[in-house]
């Protein structure tokens, strides 16, 4: 299995808009981030989208992404959803609809937000397309088969909102969590591979790790690496590879890492 980090920052994104900080005048590649996103794909052809954020469109040619089999939304916020349109050019290509996976509880909100893609009674005019995309609601702890594989949908608490990361193989994914609950965390323990939001370094967030919690969550859980994702304008590349722990990595747009495809 491959997975490709789309889009590692935060729903501002880095740099930010009039933004004169270290950090967004950089001049490391590493440190523009565009909103969340990844891309997973397996040797016999399977590829999933997480998520679909405002950017995707050129995160997509930028990797070269030819075809979606099948998307895991995590959540409604609108730096994780708000591109969805761009399936649209997936749905015209494969002639029938693009599967999306959503948590139950946010299902009726994506359909009422995006009232044009889901109301069957609105169909374009000649010449012109809309997304067909068919849903499938996510329950927690509870296995969805997504392109053959099986995933773990696993709950995190972010705010007043819930969060459904995922457990496929030896990959653990998690984005948007303040902690892990007891359950997630035991479905997660001994994972090899795991991706954690993680801020900024210091001052807690009521919704988002930090970097030194999202750390000792993966000292925890045991996994062999960790990369943290979803991260702020206030921490360059360089200084999260300077202070991390070996076996931590920051993720950067465009990285691309295999994992082992077991259990």
């Amino acid at each position: 299995m491959n997975l490709t980090f789309l889009g590692t920052g935060t729903s501002f994104g880095v740099p930010v808009v009039g933004g004169d900080c270290p950090v967004c005048t950089s001049d490391d590649p590493r440190d523009r981030r565009t909103r969340h996103g990844a891309f997973l794909s397996w040797e016999d052809g399977g590829k999933v989208l997480v998520d679909t954020p405002p950017e995707l469109r050129l995160q997509l040619l930028r990797e070269g992404v030819k075809r979606v089999d099948a998307v895991w939304y995590t959540h409604i916020h609108a730096d994780h959803l708000h591109g969805i349109d761009d399936l649209r050019i997936f749905s015209l290509k494969m002639k029938r609809s693009v599967t999306a996976f959503v948590p139950a509880d946010i299902r009726t909100e994506v359909e009422s937000r995006f009232q044009y893609i889901f109301d069957h009674s609105v169909v374009p005019e000649k010449g012109t397309s809309k997304p067909e995309i068919q849903l499938h609601s996510l329950e927690p702890y509870r296995p969805q088969i997504v392109v053959g594989r099986s995933f773990l949908p696993l709950p995190v608490p972010h705010g007043r909102m819930r969060v459904l990361g995922f457990r496929v193989g030896s990959l653990g994914y998690i984005t948007d969590a303040k902690r892990l609950p007891d359950e997630t965390f035991r479905h997660l323990k001994g994972v090899d591979t795991l991706v954690l939001n993680a801020l900024w370094f210091g001052k807690p967030h009521p919704n988002h790790l930090s970097v030194e919690e999202a750390v000792e969550v993966a000292r925890l859980l045991g996994a062999r690496r960790t990369f943290l994702t979803h991260l702020s304008h206030r921490v360059s590349h360089r200084e999260l590879e300077d202070r991390l722990p070996p076996e931590v990595q920051p993720a950067f747009d465009g990285l691309t890492v295999q994992i082992k495809d077991d259990a």
